[in-house]
Parts: structure tokens; sequence; C-alpha cells
């Protein structure tokens, strides 16, 4: 993987950059949709591609390890043939997952024992058994396991496992070092910063992941229930140690809000299910704010999803008619949500990319915080 920086803001830290990866380019800043099954919930990969033009999608090691089955998708040749999707894939680590299912997993050094919420069936995640499952699966970037914690937690509690991460990236990373892609194309591997919401912590493992000199480095723990303001907090104070020469993923984030911040505050990769998810409940992020397309107010609306078209779906359905969709369960509905909101996603961090290169971030961004966070 190859990461090149074009221009950093005056007034902030937003950044414009390009990753190059086997599979092609991405530029940043980026949302990456959610592929949790090898599927972004409700929209076809010709949608995906053509249509929203997602240029990386992320898949979930945990759920591809239980379903289809890792012998699967090594028979299929990995995740990109499997699902006929021939752009980057990201994976994460499975550790969010497993940090979950805390009635049913136990954590030690060597690893993590879980139940299968599918099935009831036991497992063992280790570090070095999770990068055999992304080499797997495929993706051209892969996460290190790692131990996500509640918020809130005590900082006795978030220390120990920040440790217990940093072991674990230790294992991983050098098991990564000596072992090879299945299919001929490279893979790169992230290491994640943890540390709850302690200034203290956060530094002593970003230093800890800056000294690895990944090709690419992740800031977790984050979104998990924190105000708003305490996620930037932390996020600036890991973006003043990460090194400012490769990409910095913050993962699982979020509202249109958080990612205008996080973009101010120099990350360059984004990941959320709430387009989706919440598109499938009946809200729509805008340019000029949030709908809730169940509300009686839409009923008689007839002008389209946005002012100015993002995606065909804009232009195709009104509000009226999505609505109607909606509140009759059509499962048509959740589509047109999906691809409105996932197209919404992807319009903004092309827009704050190019109000960097041109130099206007700040005031547009400034601007547009007003108006993400209103609701119509």
């Amino acid at each position: 993987m190859f990461f090149e920086l074009s221009k950093t803001d005056t007034k902030t830290k937003a950044r414009a950059g390009k990753i190059t990866t086997s599979h092609g380019e991405i530029t940043t800043p980026i949302f990456m949709p959610v592929g949790t099954v090898g599927s972004v919930k409700g929209v076809h990969q010709r949608e995906l591609n053509n249509d929203i033009n997602a240029q990386i999608i992320l898949g979930n090691t945990y759920h591809l390890y239980l379903r289809p089955g890792l012998d699967v998708i090594e028979s299929a040749g990995g995740l990109h043939k499997f699902m006929n999707w021939e752009k980057p894939i990201l994976t994460d680590s499975g550790g969010y997952q497993v940090f979950s299912l805390s009635a049913n997993r136990k954590l030690t050094e060597e690893g993590a024992t879980f139940r299968s919420h599918i099935d009831g069936s036991k497992h063992f995640f280790t570090p070095e058994s999770v990068v055999d499952i992304q080499r797997i699966i495929g993706s051209d970037i892969m996460m290190a396991f790692d131990e996500c914690t509640t918020y809130p937690c005590d900082y006795n509690f978030a220390e120990k496992s920040m440790q217990l991460t940093h072991k674990w990236l230790d294992r991983g990373y050098k098991y990564f070092q000596n072992t090879e892609p299945k299919y001929g194309n490279k893979q790169t591997f992230f290491p994640i910063v943890q540390g709850s919401t302690s200034i203290d912590l956060r530094k002593k493992s970003a230093e800890t992941i800056a000294s690895y000199n990944a090709e690419g480095n992740a800031i977790g723990g984050l979104s998990v229930g924190e105000p708003a303001e305490k996620m930037y907090e932390m996020i600036e104070v890991v973006n003043n140690i990460l090194p400012h020469d490769k990409p910095r993923y913050l993962m699982g984030v979020g509202t249109p809000a958080n990612i205008l911040e996080g973009i101010s505050l120099g990350i360059d990769m984004f990941d959320c299910v709430m387009p989706t998810r919440n598109g499938r409940n009946g809200m729509l992020f805008t340019k000029n704010g949030i709908i809730n397309i169940k509300n009686e107010k839409w009923k008689k609306d007839f002008s389209p999803l946005e002012d100015e078209p993002i995606t065909y779906v804009d232009s195709q359905y009104s509000k009226a008619y999505l609505r109607h969709l909606m509140v009759s369960n059509e499962l048509l509905a959740l589509t047109i949500a999906s691809i409105h909101n996932l197209g919404f996603y992807l319009w903004l961090v092309s827009e704050a990319r190019n109000k960097i290169l041109e130099g206007t971030f700040s005031e547009w961004k400034n601007n547009m915080m007003i108006k993400v966070t209103n609701r119509l």
C-alpha cells in the first residue's frame, strides 16, 4: 500500500490524500460502506460501484469467519471474487464483535474464547489466527486484533485493556510480517490505538502504535457512548502523535457532523453502519438536514429527496413516495433510503476533499455543520 498526501488545510488539520492498493486507488478523506457479511445491506454491488461510487468497502472478520466460513471464501478465491467486488476491501479484526459478546467470551493474554451468536459453538481467536483469517478473506487492509473497552470504564481497567491490545499487536504484527497473501495481491496491516477516554493512555498507546511504523494506523474504542467532545479530544491527542505521512482510520464513526469534525482533526478514513441502518428506519441525511421520512409532513411532498440530486434515487423518487413505501413496509424503501444515505456520505467526504484542495475547507465545514445537524 502507498499513501500520498496531496494537501493539508491551513486553518485546520484536514488532509487530502490518495491510498494506492492492489485493487485500486482511494482518494481521502473517504467513507467506507459497511459490508458486514460480504454485502452492504439492501444495496447491489452495481449500485455501490456505479452510482454511489464507493471506492472501498468494509467486511467483518468475525461474521465472515462464522458464515459462510473460511472454506467457502478460500474456495471462491477470496472475498473479492466471492462477492464480485473488484475495488479495495478493508476487514476489521473481529475484536469489536468479540467485545460486544461480553456475556459469551473470555479474554486471556493468549487470545479470546467466545461463543457464536448463531449457534452457540465455541471458538478461539488469537492475534495470529486473526491474521490467518484475514489472509484467507484477502482484504487489502487488515486490522490488528484488539480489545475495545466499554464507556465508562475506570483507569485501571482501561490500562490493562490497552496493555493487552499492545501485546496482541506485537504478536500479530510479527506474524503478519512472516506470512504471505494467498491470492497474489498485496495486503497491509493497521495497528489500533486504544486507551478509552484517558489522555494519558491514549498518548501511550499512540506512541506505541507509531513505533511500529506500519503503513497505516487506526483509532479504536471511540463512539461507544462517550460524549462527542470527549471523542474529538481523544482524536486530537492521538493525531498529534501518529505519523503525518500515514493514513489515519477512525473506526466506527459516525454521524455527518462527527465525520466533518474528524476530517478537520486529521482523520483520513471512516466507516459506520449509520447511513444504512438509520436509512432502513426512515432517517435520511441530506444537504439541508436530517429527515424522518415517516413523518406525516412528507405525505404530500412530491419534491425529490435532494434539491440537487446526488444519486439516481434522488432524482427518480419523491419524499412522498419514499414515505409511502416506508410506512407500508415495502422492501424497496430500505434500498432507496440506503442508496441515498450512502450517496450523501460519499458526497460529503468528496466535497470535503475538494474544499481542502481549494483551500476553503474551514469555511465550508462550519457552514455544513449547521446544515447536517438541522432536523427538517
